[in-house]
């Protein structure tokens, strides 16, 4: 039955390898051969201004500037025999199936099969704060009014970039594993679904959120160079009424970090010390303590963004310096492509010990009502079921009666498996386990609450025969199908049982997936590669206006000052600059800066911050059909030297013609005293 593009999803639309013959390394340990091991960080920040935001599905929140750049960090570890894993978190909401075929596709160009599907591990924080329209799906393009190519294209260029610093920067080093507790950063959004998980679940979570901070340390001939850091909090501190670009709590604790370790700014040149804060299975882990958008520890959003990354920078770096456990022996990865919306699932990981199927993706209309803890959407509530199938079935519905019953007791809202021309969500989706040593990083495309993570991990852990504590789960990798909960969860219907895509035995038919490559990988045997994703890079479109021409105003050019500083301040007060400026949709100023505060020092000015500081904030605002403002400012930060400063501001112009021309505006000297 083919089902139209349904207009219910019109104002609040979706919320949101191949496998290779086991290498040398894999059969022989690489420990005591030592590791090569290499860091690099490039730009993913996409346009600042008129692009829809990528988090909360609300097509009013557009990008209107910049709080904090986003980025991509890679780390690469090559062992004693040539085996080698590349890992890349990026401040994106999600990594879509797109994006990373694109990688892997600039990476193939350069590499050719150096760096595969199989030991590339691509994933997200899931900053609700990022610029959306670099999928290939509707279900994530709709409310950004389509693909935005300069999105997509910021987004692979800057994780290319990234791993080809890396790779440059490949010279021997050692890592270690550290480990810690957060129990103030997080908090379960699905109480209620939580609560219908057995009691052997639950008390593994005595608190219900995951509490581990998992910390790799790099370092080279005594010098740290890098640290990933597993942490399971949602990216949702900032709310869906922001319209800055920020990297949101993981970020901002990334951005502490490098700043606190290498003093140096980002436009300088790659920082001397890269860091990256990781999602696990955090599902269900809100980053509102107080269970309110934007609420907890405190009402105001850029606080509580920094708060709480400032908690996960201080756990992090507790597991940092405490790290004592050496990481050695083999590298290995195995990956597979699965269809989930068909996968036969065995009783051995069913909860009443029969055979079931999944179902081709539907979302429930819980999913519309967004998460009420994080960012609502439409004004329904959580927990809305389907009791009864046949209620679906009536001659006027527009749900298979087969679909009603595979989904239940999910109510479903839009059947994104059997959209036409193609769905709306991916279903040929990568399942992958990385191994650096005795660690291993199981890669799930899905938001897996923590009991689901955990019940993966356990399956994973059985299989390879290691502990449970050495096996993570990597969520927001390789592709994006949103949720995944537990069948007991799923019963509830709350948002993320709504939005678990194939139905009640998801995360069963995961179980038994990723249990088919721990098994590969303890044995040495391959995997079946499994069906080849879609390519959908030539059926896109995008409603989004573009930029027509920029106009300054009468007696104006760009890059002239509207509003001075004031001529002295005090640390700790803010200063504000205006500036005529052009759309920034003209150069996305990526690996660049929209504005720098200068410092006098020896008599020349010198870049002190710029819009990649935390302090620092870009505000671009049409004022009138193609004339625009730029606004600046600057919290001036305790410690903050004495001295004259100065704002400058970076632009473009679009003339008719559609000629772009670079400008610079710069403010009056003010002192700060």
């Amino acid at each position: 039955m083919e089902v139209s593009r349904r207009t219910v999803l019109a104002g609040a639309a979706v919320a949101p390898l191949a496998a290779g013959v086991p290498g040398p390394a894999e059969a022989v340990a690489a420990q005591g051969e030592g590791y090569l091991v290499g860091v690099g960080i490039a730009d993913v920040t996409g346009p600042a201004a008129e692009c829809g935001m990528m988090g909360y599905s609300m097509p009013q929140q557009q990008t209107a500037g910049i709080h904090l750049r986003t980025r991509a960090r890679a780390y690469i570890v090559v062992d004693g025999a040539g085996t080698r894993i590349c890992y890349v978190n990026a401040d994106l909401g999600a990594l879509f199936q797109s994006v990373h075929q694109g990688v892997m596709a600039k990476l193939a160009a350069a590499h050719g099969d150096l760096y595969t599907e199989r030991n590339v591990l691509l994933n997200a924080t899931h900053t609700h704060a990022g610029c959306g329209g670099s999928s290939w799906y509707v279900a994530y393009n709709l409310s950004i009014l389509g693909f935005q190519r300069q999105t997509y294209d910021a987004q692979v260029d800057g994780i290319f970039e990234a791993i080809q610093r890396a790779h440059a920067d490949l010279q021997p080093g050692e890592i270690t594993l550290g480990r810690s507790e957060l129990t103030d950063a997080s908090v379960n959004r699905s109480r209620v679904a939580f609560e219908l998980n057995p009691q052997p679940d639950k008390d593994h979570f005595p608190l219900s959120i995951d509490p581990a901070v998992t910390v790799l340390r790099f370092s080279r001939s005594g010098q740290d160079i890098g640290a990933i850091c597993w942490f399971a909090t949602h990216g949702t501190s900032m709310t869906n009424g922001n319209k800055l670009i920020s990297g949101d709590n993981k970020g901002y604790a990334a951005y502490a970090w490098e700043h606190d370790h290498a003093g140096v700014r980002y436009l300088d040149g790659p920082p001397g010390f890269v860091a990256c804060f990781p999602q696990t299975n955090s599902g269900d882990m809100s980053p509102n303590l107080n269970l309110k958008p934007g609420s907890g520890p405190t009402d105001d959003e850029f606080e509580n963004t920094r708060i709480i990354g400032q908690r996960q920078f201080d756990a992090a770096k507790r597991a940092f310096d405490a790290a004592a456990e050496p990481i050695g022996g083999a590298l290995g990865s195995r990956l597979s492509y699965v269809d989930m919306s068909g996968v036969t699932v065995d009783g051995k990981y069913t909860p009443d010990g029969r055979t079931h199927r999944t179902a081709p993706a539907a979302i429930g209309v819980s999913m519309l009502a967004g998460s009420t803890e994080d960012g609502p959407g439409l004004p329904l509530p959580e927990g809305v079921r389907n009791p009864f199938i046949e209620a679906l079935g009536g001659a006027d519905a527009p749900i298979p009666r087969a679909l009603a019953g595979e989904q239940a007791p999910k109510l479903v809202a839009v059947p994104f498996g059997l959209m036409k021309p193609y769905p709306w969500a991916p279903e040929m989706l990568p399942l992958q386990i990385v191994r650096l040593g005795q660690l291993y990083l199981v890669g799930g495309p899905a938001e897996y609450t923590i009991v689901a993570g955990l019940r993966i991990r356990r399956t994973v852990a059985a299989e390879l025969g290691v502990p449970l504590e050495n096996v993570l789960m990597q969520g927001y990798a390789n592709a994006y199908s949103q949720y995944v909960t537990t069948p007991e969860e799923y019963d509830s219907q709350q948002y993320e049982g709504a939005s678990t895509l194939f139905g009640r035995y998801t995360l069963p038919a995961y179980q038994q997936e990723f249990a088919k490559l721990a098994s590969a990988m303890r044995t040495g045997a391959a995997v079946p590669h499994g069906p080849a994703p879609r390519d959908l890079s030539g059926d896109q479109l995008n409603f989004q206006p573009g930029v027509v021409l920029d106009s300054a105003p009468p007696l104006k050019k760009f890059g002239d000052v509207l509003t001075e500083p004031k001529r002295a301040y005090r640390r700790g007060e803010q200063v504000v600059a205006e500036f005529v400026t052009g759309h920034p949709k003209n150069d996305l100023h990526r690996n660049g800066t929209f504005l720098e505060i200068q410092r006098l020092v020896g008599g020349a000015w010198t870049r002190h911050a710029d819009d990649g500081d935390w302090a620092t904030k870009y505000r671009w605002t049409r004022t009138f059909l193609a004339q625009s403002k730029a606004t600046i400012t600057w919290d001036i930060p305790d410690g903050t030297p004495f001295g004259s400063y100065r704002i400058v501001h970076s632009g473009d112009s679009k003339a008719p013609g559609g000629t772009i021309t670079p400008f610079r505006g710069t403010s009056r000297a003010f002192v700060v005293s």
